[in-house]
């Protein structure tokens, strides 16, 4: 069986979107809709698809079983609300939205209306990601201590000047946090658990006309009692691969970007070397570290294949809503310590 996607929101993200789905099996994109009717028109003639004039138009495609939110951070919420009820499946580019409220609209819209949501988190797709989650699932740490992650990007002034809504607290809902990290973020609530309390500070230093911030620095503390530190930049020349570190008193494990650099741990198996050869070495793409457009679709290949698989089979997608809600909850308390000086709990 095959499903048609419907795209609200044209931009850059929408290109992955697009080429993710002509990529994978069981999706085809069928219709866009951009409130700019030139840009809608110019992607539906790059991808074969239908430009509709209105929102309404796309819901009411009998062809469209699946729409993916692709408009600003901030703009999420009512697509999403529409898509919901007109019964169709909803998949939201990250982060699910800017404020938990706002988070919350979406996932109750989507149980209320019976319809399936996921948020999108392709990192969590990554084999090198997927082999760690694994190995501290089955306890080959130990007692896991320490779970940190590094974003130190690069963003060029006109990166933020080239997007009316770029840099706004109203539609991007923060930085180099809730734009960049959060994919991190997302990753390190994935393979440590749920986060107790946050402290940390962020600032605006390497750029200019933005009302949010370039770099931050968090602690965490985890329900499990470990500790971490997040980190996250765009304002660090050249740009660094993004990095996730984990730690315990059996183990430690680092991946950068989407391969393994360390895999230690006090009792070997078996796999592992053969883990390290074929995942170690690292990485051969720049993963967007000074470009936006420098990542590929293939984590949202697979995370849409398996948000397809999911509807078929009646399950739950492997990022749902409520997954997606996390990281947001976790950035939101950053930014309250940061303006408070005080530690949040969550």
């Amino acid at each position: 069986m095959t499903m048609g996607f419907g795209i609200i929101g044209t931009g850059m993200i929408a290109h992955f979107h697009a080429k993710a789905i002509q990529a994978m099996s069981g999706g085809r994109v069928v219709a866009c809709f951009n409130q700019n009717p030139e840009k809608g028109r110019a992607f539906a003639a790059e991808y074969g698809c239908r430009a509709c004039d209105s929102l309404e138009q796309l819901l009411s495609d009998p062809e469209v079983q699946i729409v993916t939110i692709c408009t600003p951070s901030g703009a999420h919420r009512d697509p999403a609300l529409a898509a919901a009820r007109a019964g169709r499946h909803v998949v939201v580019e990250k982060p699910l939205e800017i404020t938990l409220e706002r988070c919350d609209d979406i996932i109750r819209a989507c149980d209320e209306s019976g319809v399936k949501l996921c948020t999108i988190f392709p990192s969590r797709f990554s084999p090198a990601n997927l082999a760690l989650k694994a190995a501290l699932d089955s306890g080959r740490f130990g007692r896991v201590t320490l779970g940190d992650t590094y974003v130190k990007w690069w963003r060029t002034q006109e990166y933020y000047d080239g997007g009316g809504w770029r840099g706004t607290w109203a539609l991007d809902g923060g930085g180099a946090f809730m734009n960049q990290a959060i994919h991190n973020v997302d990753l390190l609530c994935w393979l440590m658990g749920g986060v107790s309390e946050v402290a940390g500070y962020t600032g605006t230093l390497a750029h200019e006309r933005i009302e949010v911030e370039d770099v931050g620095v968090a602690c965490l503390k985890f329900q499990s009692g470990a500790l971490g530190v997040m980190e996250a930049t765009t304002a660090a020349w050249p740009g660094l691969l993004k990095r996730t570190e984990i730690h315990g008193s059996r183990g430690t494990a680092i991946v950068e970007q989407d391969s393994i650099l360390k895999w230690e741990f006090a009792e070997p198996q078996a796999g592992d070397a053969e883990l390290l050869s074929r995942l170690g070495g690292g990485s051969a793409t720049t993963g967007g570290a000074a470009d936006p457009k420098a990542i590929s679709f293939v984590g949202h290949q697979l995370q849409l294949q398996d948000f397809v698989e999911a509807i078929a089979e009646g399950r739950a997608p492997q990022v749902d809503g409520r997954e997606g809600r996390r990281s947001v909850e976790v950035i939101l308390a950053l930014y309250r310590a940061s303006t408070t000086g005080a530690s949040v709990k969550l």
